[in-house]
Order: structure tokens, then C-alpha cells, then sequence
């Protein structure tokens, strides 16, 4: 058999999914290790995927998307951030995974440096060595609350960097950029003439601070690519339903990116999602008490536990520290706890080498689930 290529040999697996495939054997398994949202999608939103398929429109769209979603994509970004966004700089992607590889084949040459957090969501690596680029951590650290320091980025850029990652509200760690930091990091990307890739997928959850996009210091749009997708936003995680919101000018380089992938995304799932964000937003606001009711009787139950943990401002997971049970192996440690006490969380390595020690929690279970699962990690003494 002829070799693969190298740089796919470079592709880590996701411990994520190793240890969520592992508890979906067992039956009885309390799955705490994936953020799939629990709440039924409203019906108003698949009535008007099931009416595009009665319809047939089961043809090809355009690369870019249905002009109707662009403009509800537009609308509500633009609405939510405060600033004027035109719908020819939203470009429909199959969920907010494809839109970073897309992001990634624009920006990315080979060699090329991009900055990812340490901890931070898998794919960003993963994405990165796919398309030949190479991941530099920056790291994020307890003693900041898990926050980016500029200071640390000015030690890490050089002259084959060209992407900065951000993602706030942060998955795995529940964090949230303040309006300074986050000006702070449109400052640095500018300095160095940086691109800055933004990925907001849980903009809609914040627990009493707001979320704010780095496409608010965009002053002149040119720098700033924000992903989004309605995959926690509504429960769509199926669906496959994102965006990009690009820079002017980079349509054609979309469009021959997305023809060479998946040239388009679906009519069906694309009319659904007009319907989610022109609908009703009772969904977001259910899911978000929720979300904070969980978290808040999760954190009683951690303290009680006498178990560290980062105060999540938003998104739906908790990061908690269990250094004092998972010997220096968290990977090992979460299999060994599935095995023994039926519960599957994220372990903290599968977010980069900061979280070893550390396990992530998703809170968009039921909350009796969540609260047995809990009660079931070890104590620290």
C-alpha cells in the first residue's frame, strides 16, 4: 500500500471523541464529554427545513450561500455587536468546523506560523497541520484566569506568522475576553499585521458580562475573520449550519475554496436556519438559564467536593482540576474513571498540553445527570 501523506500522519487524534465513543457503549454511561445540547429544535425551525425538501429544492446553492440566510446572518451579528454589516461579507459554511478549515486555506501557506491557545479546542491544531500550516501555542494559564497575555504573544511571533486564533466565549474553559483585552489583541494583530480568526461559536451564552467581537476594533474590516455557527446557538449541531464574516474582497477566494470541498451547503438546512434566526428567540433563552442554572448548582457541588474550578462567564462547559487524582495521565485517568464510576468527561490534554490535570465538564445535560456525575469525582483532601 503507498504511504499517506506526512502532514496527515501529524493530525492527533481527538480525545474528545476517543473517550465520548467509548461511553456511548455503554448504556448506562453518564456522557459529560461533548457539548451536544439537550433541548428539542422549536418546530417553527424544522417545519421550514422539512418545506424546502417538499418544495425540492434539492439542488445545488451558491458557494456563498442563500442570500436570505446571508442577510439573517448579517442582521443578527450586526445587530448584537453594534456595527454595520453588509450580507456580501457573510459566507454560509457546513457548521463553524468547515468555515476554519476554509479560514485556514486562505490564510495559511505551508510553513506558515498560525498562534492557537494552550488549552484550546482541538481542531484548531488539527486544522492547522491539515493544511500544511504550522500551531503555536500561546499559552493560558490559572493565575490569569485562563486569559491571553500580549505579552506572551510578542514572544511568540515571528516572521512566518500569520494568523492569530482567538475564541471567547472559550471551549473548553468558559472564559471571556473583556472590551480592553480584546482591544488589546486587535492592537497586537495590527502590529504585526496578523490575521485574526475569531471563533464565537457560544456568542450567545454570557453569564452577567457581555460577549464582544474583535470585528468591533476592525475598524477598517480587513483583519478580522469571524466564525459562527447555529450549532449550540440552537441545538442545529446536525444540521451543519455556520458562517464566515470576511473582510471585503475575499469572496472569489471563498467561493474557489468552497467549490473545491463541498461546493455548497444544502437548501434544507439553510432554510432552517433562516427560520432560526428570524424566529422566536425563545429557544436561546431556555437554553441559557439552563445552562447557568447548571453551572451555578455544578460549582456547589465541586466546592463541596473541595475541587478547583474556573468560573465559567460563558459557553456551556466548567474546567475543573483534578491533578490530585489523575496522576500526571489525565488521557489514562478519564478511561479508568468511565470504566469505574459509568461517567465520561473531557479530559484536559485534548484541549493542548496546559490542561493536563484538568478535565472539562459540558453543562447542556440534565441537571440530575450532571450533579450524579459530579458527585462521583474523587474529593481532594
Amino acid at each position: 500500500m503507498p504511504s499517506i501523506a506526512a502532514h496527515v500522519k501529524q493530525v492527533p487524534a481527538n480525545q474528545i471523541r476517543e473517550i465520548t465513543q467509548a461511553a456511548w457503549t455503554r448504556p448506562d454511561a453518564i456522557v459529560l464529554s461533548i457539548g451536544e445540547p439537550a433541548f428539542p429544535v422549536p418546530r417553527h425551525i424544522l417545519d421550514a427545513g422539512i418545506a424546502a425538501l417538499d418544495r425540492d429544492e434539492t439542488n445545488y446553492t451558491p458557494n456563498e450561500g442563500l442570500t436570505p440566510l446571508r442577510s439573517a446572518f448579517a442582521a443578527r451579528f450586526g445587530d448584537r455587536n453594534g456595527i454595520e454589516l453588509d450580507a456580501s461579507r457573510v459566507y454560509v459554511t457546513a457548521g463553524a468546523q468547515q468555515g476554519l478549515h476554509l479560514a485556514m486555506s486562505m490564510l495559511l501557506g505551508a510553513g506558515d506560523e498560525v498562534l492557537i491557545p494552550n488549552p484550546g479546542y482541538p481542531t484548531f491544531g488539527m486544522t492547522a497541520r491539515l493544511v500544511h500550516g504550522v500551531p503555536v501555542d500561546y499559552p493560558l494559564r490559572p493565575g490569569n484566569g485562563f486569559q491571553p497575555q500580549v505579552r506572551d504573544l510578542e514572544e511568540l511571533v515571528s516572521d512566518r506568522t500569520r494568523v492569530l486564533v482567538l475564541n471567547s466565549p472559550s471551549n473548553p474553559l468558559g472564559a471571556v475576553f473583556s472590551e480592553s483585552l480584546t482591544r488589546d489583541l486587535v492592537a497586537f494583530a495590527e502590529r504585526h499585521d496578523l490575521w485574526i480568526l475569531s471563533d464565537e461559536c457560544y456568542e450567545a451564552f454570557t453569564y452577567d458580562v457581555p460577549h464582544v467581537s474583535p470585528a468591533r476594533f476592525d475598524e477598517s474590516s480587513t483583519r478580522v475573520i469571524t466564525s459562527l455557527t447555529l450549532s449550540k446557538t440552537y441545538g442545529l449541531t446536525g444540521l451543519r449550519i455556520g458562517a464566515l464574516i470576511l473582510p471585503d474582497g475575499l469572496g472569489p477566494q471563498f467561493n474557489a475554496v468552497m467549490e473545491s470541498i463541498v461546493s455548497c451547503v444544502g437548501a434544507s438546512p439553510q432554510y432552517a436556519a433562516v427560520a432560526a434566526l428570524t424566529g422566536p428567540e425563545d429557544y436561546i433563552e431556555t437554553a441559557a438559564a439552563h445552562y447557568r442554572s447548571n453551572r451555578d448548582a455544578a460549582t456547589a457541588a465541586l466546592r463541596a467536593l473541595n475541587i478547583e474550578f474556573l468560573d465559567a462567564q460563558g459557553a456551556f462547559y466548567l474546567w475543573a482540576d483534578l491533578s490530585h487524582a489523575t496522576g500526571g495521565d489525565v488521557r489514562s485517568w478519564v478511561h479508568t474513571f468511565l470504566a469505574e464510576e459509568g461517567v465520561a468527561v473531557a479530559p484536559g490534554t485534548a484541549f493542548g498540553s496546559n490542561g493536563e490535570g484538568w478535565i472539562r465538564l459540558a453543562l447542556c445535560t440534565e441537571t440530575e445527570s450532571l450533579l450524579t456525575g459530579v458527585s462521583r469525582l474523587p474529593r481532594r483532601s
